[in-house]
């Protein structure tokens, strides 16, 4: 019966709107945990699977490979939600999550390793797209943006208590106990999904005015409707696959296991040079294709783009700042993953605050004077850390306040750049534009952390080329001592030097992005009475 589910139900049916909404909100939160769950614990797997400290390049890919499968499974398996039901794809997606935890678990060698962090990515990424989708089925245009708004506080919760979480449990159970985590965290989701979404093809009973089983129209579930034959739209395919090779083309390119060669591996130029031909080629089909991604027709473009290219360039700053502050306090103060994790705590409590306060100040300011703010108080902050010295531990609190700074810039952007992507799309589109915003971030962070992290390796592996290590043998133990002393302060110096060309290279990034946030869309008129 049309218009019976819970949309036109009553007070029962919205408790059981909220709850499936609960249920989707909990699943996105569990995979973003993992996209930022190795960086305070990175240096520990590295160890582990035989990474020595002056070749983290090699471990790099535990990120990458994540961010890779993350973004590049939204598209696509997104699409298969309309064609086969969202319980369905939640519930292979959450085997996947569970398989790719597996992997990683008993990974021994960076290969495997990496590979289970891939799957992961794959199940993880698809997980958002797909349960904005149920809230596109659940709720009309009125009701579905504060909803959104939740969901997306649920994926931006797992890059505050990534980190912290991640380090925690490796405390407690050490980083292989992370993954073996997961196994019953995605039992327990898929048992509440499998009982709280219902079997039906579109996944969730029909909003209001839609018969019960149709596909949702164009946005109303971030996704585009099946075509005449009940497949899969082909353009929204292509297009996914064409996106997905182009960043796989660019982070393999960007990936450097010798960096002392150069900046970039032989294969670097070329590979990357391919990466923006088929990149290319995906805006050119985007532009042709029936079926789109995105669809760009009643979209005031301008102020959309740069609403997306504010969030890719914070998403590089955000990811840069989680991973070389954590190797910077392990490296430079000697700190363990708990203690990396707990000077990355300044930085993300001032993250996680400012994202509060930013939705409040969008309202009153507007989300560009804010963007603009935000990033400019980023901007000082991360040329500050370029300033840091070689002895943090004397240092006293100008880490501290630097990072807090660092923080809040980035934090504040968070509420209105979502906000604004949501003013300048048809409300018929809020769901998948919301998705555009995580994607644009999590391409930032993927480009953003291979590129810096393949400079700054480079940069570290040309300054130590000449040191010799020190042997014991034939020496006094006196001039040992003195030889090993100096040998190390050389190599901090080294480290020193990269992580300042790395923090003033995010400061650039964050200085470009307050330019480009002048471009988003000013502060809404209230119309006058």
């Amino acid at each position: 019966m049309a218009g019976a589910g819970p949309a036109g139900g009553g007070a029962a049916g919205g408790g059981r709107r909220r709850a499936v909404v609960g249920v989707g909100g909990v699943v996105v939160l569990l995979a973003a945990l993992d996209a930022y769950v190795v960086v305070t614990v990175l240096v520990d797997i590295a160890r582990d699977v035989g990474v020595p400290l002056n070749r983290l390049e090699r471990a790099t890919p535990v990120v990458t490979g994540f961010l890779l499968g993350y973004v590049a499974a939204m598209p696509l398996l997104a699409r298969l939600s309309d064609r086969y039901g969202r319980r369905p794809l939640i519930l292979g997606c959450l085997a996947g999550f569970l398989a790719g935890s597996v992997v990683t678990a008993l990974a021994t060698g960076v290969p495997v390793l990496v590979a289970g962090r891939m799957v992961q990515g794959i199940a993880g990424g698809a997980l958002l797209p797909i349960v904005m989708a149920l809230v596109g089925d659940l709720y009309d245009a009125r009701e579905r943006p504060p909803v959104l708004g939740a969901i997306g506080a649920a994926q931006e919760l797992g890059s505050v208590l990534g980190p912290l979480y991640g380090a925690g449990v490796a405390a407690v159970a050490g980083w292989r106990g992370i993954f073996w985590l997961n196994i019953p965290l995605s039992i327990v989701a898929a048992v509440i999904v499998w009982r709280a979404l219902p079997a039906r093809r579109s996944g969730v009973p029909a909003p209001r005015g839609v018969a019960a089983g149709a596909v949702a129209p164009l946005g109303a579930g971030g996704a585009a409707p099946l075509g005449a034959g009940g497949g899969v739209p082909r353009g929204g395919v292509v297009g996914g696959v064409l996106l997905a090779v182009a960043l796989g083309l660019m982070v393999v390119g960007l990936y450097n296991p010798e960096p002392e060669k150069g900046a970039l591996p032989d294969w670097g130029l070329p590979v990357i040079g391919a990466g923006v031909v088929v990149g290319v080629a995906f805006v050119v089909w985007e532009m042709r294709a029936r079926v789109r991604l995105i669809d760009l027709a009643e979209v005031r473009r301008g102020p959309f783009l740069a609403t997306l290219g504010v969030s890719m360039l914070a998403g590089a700053a955000l990811l840069v700042t989680l991973v070389d502050v954590q190797l910077t306090a392990q490296t430079l103060l000697g700190e363990d993953a708990v203690g990396g994790a707990l000077v990355l705590s300044r930085f993300l409590v001032a993250l996680t605050v400012a994202a509060l306060a930013g939705g409040v100040l969008a309202r009153r300011f507007g989300e560009r004077a804010v963007a603009v703010a935000g990033l400019a108080v980023a901007t000082v902050a991360y040329v500050r850390f370029s300033q840091w010295p070689v002895d943090l531990a004397g240092a006293g609190v100008r880490m501290d306040v630097d990072l807090v700074l660092a923080g809040a810039g980035l934090g504040v952007v968070i509420a209105p750049v979502s906000s604004a992507v949501l003013r300048v799309v048809p409300a018929a589109q809020h769901g998948v534009a919301s998705a555009a915003v995580v994607v644009a971030r999590m391409m930032g962070m993927l480009l953003g952390v291979a590129a810096l992290s393949g400079w700054g390796f480079h940069r570290f592996q040309s300054l130590t080329a000449d040191l010799d290590t020190p042997l014991p043998f034939g020496v006094e133990p006196a001039e040992f001592a003195r030889r090993l002393a100096e040998y190390e302060a050389k190599v901090r110096a080294a480290l020193h030097t990269e992580y300042t060309e790395i923090f003033l290279i995010t400061a650039v990034l964050c200085g470009l992005a307050v330019l480009v946030a002048t471009l988003m869309p000013g502060r809404a008129r209230t119309p006058r009475p």
